[in-house]
């Protein structure tokens, strides 16, 4: 069974874009838009050039905004702000979801590498904010993303968790190498599997995933 692979589980930890919401709410293409808008107006170059950067900096840095900090010492705090202003319109509340999250034992964390009032701000569309004890964004890592491994020792270091006792859900897969090398159980939550060594669960369904890990006599998922 799923769940005996998660008994010694006493951490939970939930990246939020694309993990925590369904990728079919396209809020990273809005981000996107923003991201590569910023790089136009700091940079002085054009929309092309902008996309560019914004993609070579991810695959490079982890985030477009490390390249930007590293590249162009770009103060993250007005960036941070601007790209998170989206639409949230596309959320949908998700008490199941809530209800399996909430019901797992021991602590729970949302850990991001975008900022944490963006994570609050869909946490509260999706009706998950009460079902976690912290949430964490790229600003408490220093500004340092997944996946390097030094982003996920600051944020674990700050919360006091065991990595040997926790699990890490996440959409991209290599933010899951980090975890897996510090001994955690790793579920890569997305449609379709991509096969790694450092996965050791693929679910393209979070909810029903995490059902199957709620020990017997814990309340059952609303409606």
């Amino acid at each position: 069974m799923v769940a005996d692979h998660f008994s010694h589980v006493r951490a939970w930890v939930f990246d939020l874009d694309n993990t925590l919401y369904p990728p079919e709410a396209r809020l990273f293409d809005q981000i996107e838009v923003r991201m590569t808008d910023w790089v136009m107006r700091i940079l002085s170059v054009d929309r092309g050039t902008a996309d560019q950067l914004r993609r070579d900096y991810w695959a490079r840095y982890g985030t477009t905004l490390a390249g930007l900090m590293a590249e162009h010492d770009v103060d993250p705090a007005p960036y941070l702000t601007d790209v998170h202003e989206i639409s949230l319109a596309h959320l949908d509340e998700d008490r199941a979801l809530c209800a399996h999250i909430t019901a797992l034992p021991g602590r729970k964390i949302v850990y991001t590498n975008g900022s944490r009032p963006y994570a609050e701000r869909v946490l509260e569309a999706r009706g998950l904010i009460g079902a976690f004890d912290a949430v964490y964004g790229v600003e408490h890592a220093g500004f340092r993303p997944k996946p390097e491994a030094q982003a996920f020792e600051t944020i674990f270091a700050q919360d006091g968790i065991d990595p040997a006792k926790a699990a890490m859900f996440e959409d991209d897969p290599r933010n899951l190498a980090a975890p897996h090398q510090m001994g955690m159980r790793t579920v890569h939550v997305a449609p379709q599997p991509t096969p790694a060594p450092h996965i050791h669960h693929h679910t393209d369904d979070l909810t029903g995933f995490l059902s199957q890990l709620v020990p017997d006599g814990f309340p059952a998922p609303a409606g």
